[in-house]
């Protein structure tokens, strides 16, 4: 290619050219008469100017000066694949010879995803290039928190991945928002947990202004030195981040220990996010119930439905005196108005379909997002966002933490956990119990879980187990034994150490004539179905038939049940991301 013909190339825009391959169903990138790109293709630069396209006079003239078809404008048809120079022609329609193209679905292959108004929004194609996903890849900041967040994400089990939209001023037009000393503090923060079974999720919102402790935090510095930050009692959750050199990798801490839910990854974004991802996919349509004309954040709207972007946009999620009793739980519920809005949005044919709107979500978001090293890569990103695309909007379920005015103070303005209600909400989600009615897909296997427990018991003086320890606590295995001991009589126990791999449920292995043994630990234990295994025995110490009882990483301590409840408990205060509401 001359330098002329290489220089026109440039200024094409890659979304103007991707064409689907009716042999394949798949789009492909095209870039002027090039075939589709491949692994040695350029990765896209920063693209040029629309109009200024259309001004050059060479624009439509190719090498040689033969005429380039011209791009499609945003929003029509994408242009058919050209026949490859001497490829036999296409038989006419009609003809009876003509093998049928089996075309599926555009969703399945284009998935555009967000956690939330302040997350993610992913695009993920077959045939995209791998230099552009290395690209996209390159877009996504990345912290190490180190044992914070797991290495990897797996997708056979639940995961929970905490959203955080931080007040730190970053990036042009932002002034007129959040402290403009802060150092990033934790200012909107959604804990996302997705069912192992992806028939639902609950988006769990925690309140900036919860009192809480902020357990002690190792982080790593730029050097590559670890410095721990000594926990603080007694503080906004929002200073979980940022304060003292506080990273996500705190806050993720911080939740564990106020809500017993450990989240596996986190995401972070600024005010940018918002702007970015709002105008990248055309606006967002939110409903009012009364007009808004809020002269500290700018927000001005009529009653009834609007479509809104960019500033205005941020202006919507960050405004407090429009909406309620005019605090950070009001603007809390508006928050998930907007996010259940997004998510619909983000799902409807109009963008599924699009692959210029497709292309700008993916710079917006990659550009907009920090994560853990567990999930910086985009093949990482885009295995979360196709797993979350199996969660149907009417089972994503936006709850906020219960809470009560601080009684310490005198003049309302923090609040503090719930003690009532909160313990059961966090157990819910932590069990993977859905709040939705859902028809669940193991039904069948839950039955026979559950019939494992009926039936004869033996006495407890009749047990006889091995306990190992496989992702508990240290000590775990002791405690328990000296537990099953003293207070349950359980004395043909022994404790038989570290189990060869670490598991993420307590289990009990059990011979076929040992299952009434089994059903008396589970009960003594509070063992559910799921944790009994019907297997072999193993030999104890004095080379008799016994049972295994492995400690997994769900393990609560002894005597505290593992049974999940049956039901989530009733909450009156609740969302889905599949209704309409609108802003109060």
């Amino acid at each position: 290619m001359d330098a002329q013909s290489r220089g026109r190339a440039e200024n094409i825009d890659p979304a103007d050219q991707w064409v689907l391959n009716p042999n394949t169903g798949e789009y492909e990138l095209r870039l002027g008469n090039s075939a589709p790109q491949s692994p040695g293709s350029p990765v896209p630069g920063p693209r040029a100017s629309r109009r200024g396209r259309a001004a050059d006079p060479e624009a439509g003239r190719g090498r040689g000066g033969a005429a380039v078809r011209e791009a499609p404008e945003r929003g029509s048809e994408v242009p058919q694949p050209r026949r490859r120079r001497g490829a036999e022609p296409e038989p006419p329609p009609g003809r009876r010879n003509r093998r049928p193209v089996k075309k599926k679905s555009k969703a399945k292959k284009i998935v555009a995803w967000t956690g939330g108004g302040l997350a993610l929004v992913l695009v993920a194609t077959g045939s995209a290039g791998y230099l552009y996903l290395k690209h996209l890849e390159g877009n996504v900041s990345a912290t190490d928190v180190g044992d914070a967040a797991k290495q990897g994400f797996s997708k056979d089990d639940a995961f929970n991945i905490l959203i955080i939209g931080t007040d730190k001023r970053t990036g042009a037009g932002n002034e007129g928002y959040g402290d403009k000393n802060s150092v990033g503090h934790a200012d909107t923060n959604i804990l996302l947990h997705v069912a192992k079974d992806r028939t639902n999720a609950t988006a769990l919102s925690i309140p900036r202004d919860m009192i809480v402790d902020v357990p002690d935090c190792e982080t790593n510095q730029p050097d590559g030195s670890k410095k721990v930050i000594p926990g603080s009692s007694q503080v906004r959750f929002n200073t979980s981040l940022g304060q003292e050199g506080r990273d996500a990798g705190c806050t993720m801490r911080t939740v564990k220990a106020v809500t017993g839910i450990t989240p596996d990854h986190f995401m972070m974004v600024d005010f940018n996010a918002v702007k970015t991802l709002t105008s990248a996919v055309g606006g967002v349509k939110v409903c009012l119930k009364h007009a808004v004309n809020d002269k500290d954040s700018h927000l001005e709207l009529p009653a009834g439905e609007s479509k809104i972007e960019g500033e205005q946009a941020l202006a919507f999620v960050r405004t407090r005196h429009a909406w309620g009793n005019q605090g950070d739980l009001d603007r809390i519920k508006v928050q998930q108005q907007f996010m259940g809005s997004l998510m619909r949005d983000m799902s409807s044919s109009d963008t599924l379909t699009n692959p210029r709107k497709l292309l700008d979500l993916a710079e917006a978001a990659t550009n907009a997002l920090t994560v853990d090293q567990g999930i910086k890569s985009v093949g990482t990103l885009k295995d979360i966002a196709l797993e979350m695309k199996k969660v149907p909007p009417k089972n994503i379920t936006f709850l906020t933490v219960p809470v009560n005015d601080n009684p310490a103070e005198k003049v309302h303005a923090t609040v503090v956990v719930d003690q009532n209600q909160g313990p059961e909400i966090f157990d819910a989600i932590n069990n993977d119990v859905s709040f939705t009615d859902v028809k669940k897909k193991e039904k069948a296997a839950k039955d026979a879980q559950a019939a494992r427990l009926k039936g004869s018991r033996s006495a407890p003086s009749d047990v006889r187990v091995r306990v190992m320890n496989g992702g508990a606590a240290d000590g775990s295995a002791q405690e328990t034994l000296n537990w099953m001991q003293t207070e349950k009589s359980i004395l043909k126990s022994e404790n038989a150490g570290n189990a060869p791999a670490e598991l993420s449920k307590t289990t009990l292995e059990y011979a076929p004539d040992q299952a009434p043994q089994a059903r008396e630990l589970a009960a003594l234990m509070g063992l559910p179905g799921s944790a009994l295994k019907p297997g072999k025995s193993v030999e104890n110490a004095q080379g008799l038939p016994a049972m295994s009882l492995t400690l997994g990483k769900d393990f609560k301590g002894a005597g505290v049940s593992l049974t999940a409840p049956a039901k989530a408990p009733e909450v009156t205060d609740k969302s889905t991301a599949d209704k309409v509401e609108c802003a109060s």
